[in-house]
């Protein structure tokens, strides 16, 4: 009879799996999470495999006593009562939760509905297409890939990511997917003039006058990033979206009908189910810490989505 040591059977094993070569081989060919779903597997590549704590925690089941606020922003510019009001609302809504959903924000349902079918669209295109677009150089304009920090996370995301650096000097238009040529002027303005209106709001939630977060430039950058999240063969191993803060100054979130989204509030997990035309508002990191914050906004506002 041979003794074995389980230690040392372990220790060779571990030896065997080669995580940075994996990533590298997934990496270059340019296909994404999509490329491997695609392609037929049946079971999560390791690199995806997220620690047992992490995979369990996303299973917690979600705090049905609760749901984030949903702000309806009809007659915010015409009729004063109405402003003030809403103000009052969105300063409650950022104090306790740092989420808020809006409804009759502006923005018709034709144009949310078709910015969701050209995201399908570019990730439905042959892989030789949008290959072109597959990069790790954040300097370009339009960058595709799987995961941005895919060489340093302990585990990837089950997600491919789409992101235009739209403002303030936008790509050219033969430098957007052919789905997107169309309708991003269209999109972003609308989304530009959102975002002024929303940051005028919390101003004055925070005593200050209507344009001054706009004055400080809050308003002048803008990006779309555009998540895509397969079918997964083994849900229980991976994760479409890890726990983290948004590190902007503001985040306005289009769900699609599929939902998924979490926020964590007095250390329970809350679900946000997606609302007709609503959109999702996030505080960001940059704004929860910025010197125009007050009293009015303080440390409560730190929140994490999955």
């Amino acid at each position: 009879m041979v003794a074995v040591d389980a230690g040392e059977v372990q220790t060779q094993f571990e030896l065997k799996y080669d995580r940075a070569s994996e990533i590298k081989a997934f990496d270059e060919t340019k296909t994404g999470v999509k490329g491997l779903v695609d392609s037929g597997i049946s079971e999560v590549p390791r690199i995806f495999h997220q620690p047992l704590d992490i995979v369990g925690e996303s299973y917690v089941p979600s705090a049905t006593q609760f749901s984030i606020p949903v702000i309806d922003l009809q007659g915010v510019k015409e009729d004063p009562s109405t402003h003030t009001e809403i103000v009052k609302q969105v300063l409650n809504a950022s104090q306790e939760w740092g989420f808020f959903q809006i409804i009759n924000h502006g923005i018709p349902l034709s144009v949310l509905e078709e910015m969701k079918v050209r995201v399908r669209r570019f990730y439905e295109l042959d892989n030789e297409l949008k290959k072109q677009f597959y990069t790790r150089d954040t300097s370009k304009k339009v960058v595709y890939n799987c995961n941005f920090d895919l060489h340093t996370a302990p585990a990837a995301n089950w997600r491919d990511t789409v992101y235009f650096d739209i403002a303030p000097d936008p790509p050219k238009p033969e430098e957007l997917p052919e789905p997107f040529r169309d309708m991003m002027v269209e999109y972003t303005d609308r989304m530009m003039n959102l975002g002024r209106l929303l940051f005028e709001l919390i101003s004055e939630a925070l005593g200050l006058n209507p344009d001054h977060l706009v004055k400080i430039d809050c308003a002048k950058g803008l990006g779309h990033l555009c998540h895509y999240y397969p079918a997964c063969p083994q849900p229980e191993l991976t994760i479409g979206t890890s726990k983290h803060t948004d590190s902007c100054f503001l985040t306005v979130l289009l769900q699609d009908h599929i939902g998924g989204l979490q926020v964590l509030y007095g250390n329970q997990w809350i679900d946000v189910p997606p609302v007709p035309e609503a959109l999702v508002v996030n505080i960001g990191d940059l704004l929860q810490a910025s010197p125009v914050q007050t009293s009015a906004l303080n440390n409560q506002l730190s929140t994490i989505n999955n």
